[in-house]
């Protein structure tokens, strides 16, 4: 048998505005265990206090931190063209003996070490299950520089299979891919003593994310819902005021992990959600998990409120019970 190599350093990108940072700490901290160095570059926006703190905590994690544009934002591609400059001068700096990306247009680069881009979600596969329908002509350019980032990678990964089936007929064909399940760390979350009340987490107004639906049917529960969000539209500031449904505004992860380990049932009646770290978190904080029927986290359509009505309200009924 071979002995494993484990690499010393790994120079690992990531955004500050959603799961992959999740996804990036979970990671750093599992390979600790192994020696590794994880050098952190950082776009979209800022650190904020808490991520700060987190990172901070973590002793094989340095992190390099800039605001340029990520590549499914509005005219990205001057900041992604610096962006590819700057990891380049990083990669001279730390001396990695691998490149792990989780924005795929920088595959391409060249980075003259092994080359690892994990496809957590995209435009074109989000399209295709949001609007059912083919994304439009102003995404091609994003199309092409995703396409040719993923097929210069030496190793594509998703974290699911259908993930996968969708970046291979979207982007593909690729060198080498594997699917990696997502995970997190037990020690995050408990089962705590579980009150009589629906939680679901996620801005209300993300198509994606489907949660408006289940703020619009909860008059018709016997429980309350709470929503770890903003009730207001981001645009418009428009408040969403809805009966027997509470808007917590943003949490922190501590926070989420208390609500999590007291809610009996977690909905979530998404129509794309390839990741999935929120129903994972809640499942390990054993919740009732009731959510949308999705091939594996991609689906096309959506659920039918009459049938989110009926299978929360039968798991209010059957969690009263227990």
């Amino acid at each position: 048998m071979k002995t494993p190599h484990y690499p010393s350093t790994i120079l690992m990108t990531a955004d500050t505005v959603g799961s992959v940072w999740t996804y990036a700490l979970e990671l750093t901290r599992a390979v600790a265990s192994q020696g590794t160095n994880v050098a952190l570059a950082t776009m979209g926006s800022p650190m904020n206090e808490e991520q700060r703190a987190e990172a901070e905590s973590i002793p094989n994690l340095t992190v390099y931190e800039s605001e340029y544009k990520l590549e499914w934002m509005d005219d990205p591609w001057k900041d992604v063209e610096k962006a590819g400059q700057w990891l380049l001068e990083l990669r001279d700096q730390v001396q990695p003996d691998v490149i792990h990306l989780n924005h795929m247009s920088f595959g391409s680069l060249d980075w003259g070490k092994p080359v690892l881009a994990v496809i957590h979600s995209c435009v074109l596969s989000w399209w295709r299950a949001v609007k059912q329908e083919e994304a439009p002509k102003s995404w091609n350019k994003y199309s092409e520089m995703v396409r040719k980032g993923l097929q210069a990678a030496d190793v594509v990964v998703a974290p699911t299979q259908a993930m996968m089936h969708q970046a291979e007929e979207l982007y593909g064909p690729f060198k080498q891919s594997t699917v990696v399940y997502n995970g997190r760390g037990q020690q995050y979350f408990q089962f705590g003593r579980k009150e009589p009340f629906v939680f679901s987490l996620g801005r209300v107004w993300d198509e994606a994310k489907n949660i408006s639906m289940l703020a619009h049917i909860a008059s018709d529960l016997q429980w309350p819902v709470y929503i770890a969000g903003e009730g207001k539209h981001p645009d418009t500031g428009e408040a969403m005021e809805l009966e027997n449904v509470y808007f917590l505004g943003q949490l922190t992860n501590k926070e989420v992990s208390d609500w999590l380990s007291r809610a009996s049932i977690y909905a979530l009646p998404a129509k794309y959600e390839p990741f999935g770290l929120t129903v994972l978190e809640a499942a390990m904080s054993g919740c009732a998990l009731v959510v949308a029927k999705l091939r594996a986290w991609l689906r096309y359509g959506a659920m039918p409120p009459a049938t989110l009505t009926q299978t929360v309200q039968m798991n209010c009924v059957t969690r009263s019970r227990t």
